[in-house]
């Protein structure tokens, strides 16, 4: 097992990410934006520029956290952008020598039930993704966001089903903001635990992120890990019992900084609270650790 994050999160440019990763001790980096450029987007300058970065300080990026097929590409829309944001993510992969990259299954179409999604359209697009990248040698996880696969875990065994071999990239904290579309109306919100038993078997990566649903707001309150709803605890530990050995990338999205702003800058706090984060995800995975093997803090 090893420890990774959305270093963006802590700062924009690469100089930032790789000294947040530092100060964490950590040599990965789960790459999405940097300079504010998802890497498949990024000028051929820029994406260079950042490799030699990256490789002078020994630190690695493990995954690409590509906009493929996400919640931002409608599936009623060609498939050209998904294949184009492909074809440039590939060599920059085998550039950096990474094998993980993450894609999803395409917007809900807001105006249709559950069950009237372009199914058959969109296990066409995503295994046409699929056999593209592990063609390549590389591992495409399928994460349950704002997606088809993300709707409920019947969804996402719906997917793997259609496209067999397909892995999943599980995010802790995605069900404690998103309706149970395998549920009636007035749908409840979906519990992490319950998805991810559900998919469990078929999971090669894990985003941690948490919070609470703030229903008088209409939005997620993001907290430290294993302080809201998103049952990482549990999930964690479950892990460490099934003798699971990838990857726990953190993605905070924290929405309150529990520090003193007066006497920091903004570029500070992100810093500040990005390590804190993986330094807090540290000590809960060796606390999951030794309760797993059943032992006593």
């Amino acid at each position: 097992m090893y420890l990774t994050g959305f270093a963006d999160e802590a700062a924009a440019d690469i100089d930032g990410q790789i000294r947040a990763t530092k100060k964490l001790g950590w040599k990965f980096i789960e790459s999405r934006n940097i300079g504010g450029k998802n890497i498949h987007d990024m000028p051929e300058a820029d994406f260079e520029a950042a490799c030699a970065k990256l490789e002078a300080a020994g630190v690695r990026i493990n995954c690409f956290g590509s906009a493929i097929a996400n919640w931002g590409k409608s599936i009623l829309e060609p498939f050209d952008s998904s294949v184009a944001e492909m074809e440039r993510a590939i060599p920059r992969m085998r550039r950096l020598g990474v094998k993980l990259v993450r894609i999803m299954s395409f917007a809900v179409i807001k105006d249709r039930s559950p069950d009237d999604q372009m199914e058959a359209e969109r296990f066409r697009r995503v295994g046409e993704l699929y056999r593209r990248f592990t063609g390549e040698g590389m591992m495409p996880v399928h994460e349950n966001c704002m997606n088809y696969g993300g709707m409920g875990w019947t969804y996402t065994l719906r997917l793997i089903d259609h496209v067999p071999g397909l892995k999943l990239v599980y995010d802790t904290g995605n069900p404690v903001f998103a309706d149970d579309m395998t549920r009636p109306e007035p749908r409840p919100k979906q519990s992490a635990w319950e998805f991810y038993e559900r998919v469990r078997d078929h999971v090669a990566y894990i985003h941690i992120k948490d919070g609470v649903w703030d229903a008088a707001q209409g939005k997620t309150r993001f907290t430290y890990p294993g302080e809201g709803h998103g049952d990482v605890r549990r999930i964690v530990t479950d892990l460490f019992r099934r003798g699971y050995d990838g990857g726990i990338s953190i993605e905070p999205h924290l929405a309150v900084v529990y520090h003193d702003q007066s006497v920091k800058s903004e570029a500070e706090l992100r810093m500040d609270t990005y390590v804190e984060y993986g330094q807090r995800m540290e000590r809960l995975l060796e606390e999951c650790r030794r309760e797993a093997a059943g032992k006593s803090a």
